[in-house]
């Protein structure tokens, strides 16, 4: 047993120091073979799209229509969004000047980090694996991947592809369970970004702090749902059903429990009965547009909340080991305390809680752990602005759940227990990226004068002047023009003087 971990730690040792010296070769850098990598990121999705849903079939028994909306087509979309985007990316941003530096160019580079980690979670194995992926190539990077051990066909498959579409010494995957994402840990990394459970989370960011590697974790929570009156009930229904039972729950963004009020409940549960027997039909179990849960252990575990509830199971309940099988179940009159509020369900286990106002909602939102993301259905504007401005999540949406995954230009990270970093589309790239500032001088004597307060011997009038100078104020654009100007302006002069001269010799 020795030898074998001692072989496991020798092989990621090896892993790691190839893609380093891959990354220290440059060969990352170029905007050519980042954008060749992109490009071969999208056709690996593309011309195996039948196989990666084959195999998140036999990892969740995923719907073919999530498999492409939820998890390739949204890597698509990553994908294109970075090679529409990554020319201006990297550019060098131009920044503010003061008085002092406006004879100076002051930029901000983009730098990559170098070799970075990417790993990933089980209920979505494809798009969290290789979702921050387009964006570390964009940045430069070097990437190991370690997909979940929990979704063995998907891992397979991301291991089997991956080194036919990329450059095999910049990109490696690491397959495996818990010794060799150990092993994988113990290795220093210029960044590590973790999808999963804060348990994990919190031993990801130890073995990240004794290499001081920065890391994004996202870590989920309980996402609450306030529904007040004003919501449309049947639209409301239809977006709060999806949203929670795709993936049969299994998503860190789900909706996990509702607020509202008695009467709101009561029209609600019956517009979601109506849904559910619509959608999935009288025996839910044999719908082909539901998955399964990963394994028997999580199984158990979410049907322990069924077992230990003293709410009212008002639809579903229904439950089948052997199948990994929980109906769509939605429960009324749970207590704060049971255990199905105590930590994330991820599963399709749906509890409504009741409370009569606004502020009793915020109330019972703000002693829990902030969440990962807040939905409000409400046409109260007073109402959405003060679930905006009153609690803190990682995101907010109103009146649907789930969807603003979709918007690349919106970042996607948690606060607090939820995670911390965030990542999508830009944000993925300036996540795996040094923002190095720079500052460009010359030896021009109007930038010396400027700057000659500084040196011995120290005066009085130099600490006035100085601070005159460095004092933080708004500087007009148009003084900006001042380099440019003194630059046309010293051209012109000088053809007038070179004129001056030739005429005064005669040498023309």
């Amino acid at each position: 047993l020795l030898q074998e971990i001692m072989a496991d730690a020798g092989k990621m040792s090896e892993i790691v120091s190839d893609c380093r010296s891959a990354f220290l070769s440059g060969k990352t850098r170029p905007l050519a073979w980042r954008m060749t990598q992109l490009k071969s990121l999208l056709k690996m999705l593309d011309e195996n799209e039948a196989a990666l849903c084959e195999a998140l079939g036999k990892d969740l028994r995923k719907p073919k229509q999530e498999c492409i909306s939820l998890e390739i087509e949204y890597l698509r979309n990553d994908v294109r969004g970075c090679i529409n985007n990554i020319e201006s990316w990297i550019a060098d941003y131009y920044v503010e000047k003061n008085i002092v530096t406006m004879m100076d160019t002051t930029l901000i580079h983009y730098d990559p980090l170098g070799v970075v980690l990417i790993m990933g979670a089980w209920n979505y194995p494809l798009q969290i694996s290789l979702g921050p992926l387009a964006g570390a190539i964009s940045a430069g990077n070097c990437v190991i991947i370690k997909p979940s051990e929990l979704a063995p066909a998907t891992s397979s498959i991301i291991a089997s592809l991956l080194p036919r579409y990329l450059d095999k010494e910049c990109f490696q995957v690491v397959e495996g369970g818990i010794a060799e994402t150990t092993e994988l840990l113990a290795e220093r990394f210029d960044y590590i970004l973790y999808t999963g459970s804060g348990h994990v989370g919190r031993i990801v960011r130890e073995a990240a702090n004794k290499h001081l590697t920065p890391v994004t974790l996202e870590l989920g929570g309980k996402s609450p749902v306030y529904i007040d009156s004003s919501a449309d009930m049947q639209i409301t229904a239809r977006r709060l059903l999806w949203a929670k039972f795709i993936n049969l729950g299994q998503t860190c963004i789900a909706p996990d429990y509702v607020l509202c009020s008695k009467e709101v409940e009561g029209e609600l549960v019956e517009s979601l009965r109506s849904l559910i027997g619509e959608w999935y039909g009288n025996d839910p179990q044999k719908s082909p547009n539901l998955c399964r849960i990963v394994n028997k252990r999580n199984w158990d575990r979410v049907y322990n909340f069924l077992k230990s509830t003293k709410g009212k199971v008002e639809i579903g309940g229904e439950a089948d080991s052997d199948d990994l099988y929980i109906a769509p179940t939605i429960l009324t009159g749970v207590s704060e305390d049971e255990p199905v509020m105590q930590e994330e369900i991820f599963g399709p286990v749906l509890p409504i809680l009741n409370v009569n106002s606004v502020g009793e909602a915020i109330e019972f939102i703000n002693k829990r752990e902030k969440p990962l993301s807040l939905y409000v259905f409400s046409t109260n504007k007073e109402t959405q602005n003060a679930f905006k401005s009153q609690t803190s999540s990682g995101s907010m949406v109103v009146n649907d759940a789930v969807v603003h995954l979709s918007v690349e230009t919106l970042p996607f990270g948690g606060v607090g227990a939820s995670g911390m970093g965030a990542y999508h589309g830009k944000y993925t790239f300036t996540t795996f990226s040094h923002q190095k500032s720079v500052l460009v001088r010359d030896f021009s004597a109007i930038g010396e004068y400027l700057g000659e307060t500084r040196y011995p011997p120290y005066q009085d009038w130099k600490i006035k002047r100085m601070g005159l100078l460095l004092k933080n104020r708004k500087i007009p654009e148009c003084l900006s023009l001042i380099p440019y100007l003194a630059c046309f302006f010293l051209g012109v002069g000088s053809t007038f003087l070179v004129k001056l001269l030739a005429q005064k010799f005669n040498l023309f």
